[in-house]
């Protein structure tokens, strides 16, 4: 799911320089200096371009990155920060999952059109913020409509009474004041109104077109605006349930989606970013066989992307030519020759993960924000568990991962997840039982839970 960063955002990305954005990469993902240092100059020479002349700024194509290393060593995780800081529409495919022209499968343009989707969600998302004030005054308003409906004019002898009519209305005001406050101070909580709500309109759907999934969204209501409008029905709701079902219809009006689709499709061809996941598995020559039949189509399907090229979507024309791809692969049974020359060319940064080693285990263990042993202490804080791990069991659980690893397949640092789920089983079964809440784990405690496992090369393999 995307993180929606503030607005203000946008001038502080101005003023990062790469070494402050490899900075920041530091505080999520630990080592790969080299892949860091490369999404860096890439960040700062987008935003580098915006600077230049509109001519010039369109001659200059991004230099798309190619990360080759194992499964588990922080490829996606850098590409994801990197968006996330940025402030890009980031989204991650797997180039395994496409397949060529007129097999079944996913259509290599579905990646553009599923990324100007998230940029429509994140603009929309921002906007909303912004009008977030005003849709609160007048959903306030809405609500105090329904608890307090307006007074009948007053009449005297059949015709209007202007006085009364007037002190009638000051009245009105006083009464609709008081309620006001006590609206926003949650007295009136309890109280039931009757909201009109709007049913779901006609649903979308989906069309084949020619011979490939072309994945077009086809709304009814779009197209025939009088037939889908979607009837009102009354519904019976709390006070704070209709406060917010107002104030979300009050900023549907207020957010202009024309405008949202034309600064997600700008967002898109300015700042997007692509990842293509296992790009190695598509790797492959003329005269394959079987399953492999399709694999240099699909390259060649995604050449046109990554050249650049225009994407037809339903919030309009996509330029591909200044989106930011980063591809990667572990590259055990190919290498990158093996692509096919024109893709190649289109990926000139090439950077190599280093594979994890005890060392970089104990750092990824205890130092990214969010690290896995303060995972486990906040998760078991909640049944009153004050879990503490003195640093020679952080050094053994490392030590562990990195066995496993050797010995079986390398699966990087998420051997850490299987390790520590295995070493905190006990624990975390029977926390909420626990008299004693205080619980200290040493590395005795580590070799006592997963010694027998790690010395048992078939039972590691099967539970680790």
């Amino acid at each position: 799911m995307p993180i929606y960063l503030p607005a203000t955002t946008a001038t502080t990305i101005d003023s990062l320089t790469p070494r402050q954005i490899v900075a920041e990469l530091d505080r999520y993902v630990i080592g790969q200096a080299q892949a860091k240092r490369a999404v860096a100059i890439a960040l700062r020479n987008r935003i580098r371009r915006q600077k230049l002349p509109a001519e010039l700024a369109e001659e200059v194509a991004p230099k798309n990155i190619l990360m080759i290393g194992p499964t588990g060593v922080g490829k996606t995780e850098i590409a994801r920060r990197l968006a996330r800081l940025a402030q890009s529409p980031f989204i991650k495919v797997e180039a395994s999952k496409f397949t060529e022209v007129g097999y079944v499968g996913r259509d290599v343009e579905s990646m553009v059109r599923d990324l100007v989707q998230l940029a429509v969600d994140m603009v929309r998302e921002e906007r909303r913020v912004e009008v977030r004030e005003k849709a609160e005054a007048n959903a306030e308003e809405r609500l105090l409509d329904l608890l307090l409906p307006p007074p009948p004019p007053v009449r005297t002898g059949g015709a209007p009474d202007p006085e009364a009519a007037r002190a009638a209305r000051e009245a009105g005001a006083r009464t609709r004041e008081r309620f006001r406050e006590q609206l926003r101070s949650g007295a009136l909580d309890g109280r039931v109104v009757e909201v009109a709500v709007r049913e779901k309109s006609f649903p979308s759907f989906e069309i084949i077109a020619g011979s490939s999934m072309d994945e077009i969204d086809i709304n009814m209501k779009d197209m025939l605006p009088g037939l889908f409008q979607g009837r009102s029905r009354k519904r019976r709701m709390k006070v704070p349930d209709a406060a917010d079902y107002l104030r979300q219809e009050e900023e549907q009006k207020l957010v202009d989606m024309e405008s949202v689709s034309r600064a997600a499709v700008e967002r898109v061809q300015q700042a997007g970013i692509i990842f293509i996941d296992e790009i190695d598995k598509i790797a492959g020559r003329e005269g394959a066989h079987g399953p492999d039949v399709s694999r240099e189509g699909v390259q060649r399907d995604i050449l046109p992307i990554v050249e650049g090229t225009t994407v037809n979507t339903k919030h309009g024309m996509v330029r591909t030519d200044h989106i930011l791809f980063i591809a990667a692969g572990a590259f055990h049974l190919a290498k990158p020759a093996d692509l096919i020359p024109e893709l190649q060319g289109r990926f000139p940064i090439r950077v190599e993960l280093e594979p994890l080693e005890t060392a970089d285990f104990v750092r990824i263990l205890t130092e990214p924000r969010g690290a896995l042993v303060t995972q486990y202490m906040a998760l078991l804080a909640t049944e009153g568990i004050d879990l503490h791990l003195t640093d020679d069991a952080v050094h053994r659980i490392a030590e562990f991962a990195s066995t496993v690893n050797e010995r079986s397949e390398n699966i990087g640092a998420r051997r850490l997840h299987t390790v520590m789920e295995k070493l905190l089983d006990e624990i975390s079964f029977e926390a909420p039982d626990m008299l004693d809440k205080r619980v200290v784990i040493d590395a005795a405690y580590v070799d006592r839970m997963l010694a027998d496992i790690v010395r048992n090369e078939d039972l590691s393999r099967y539970v680790l």
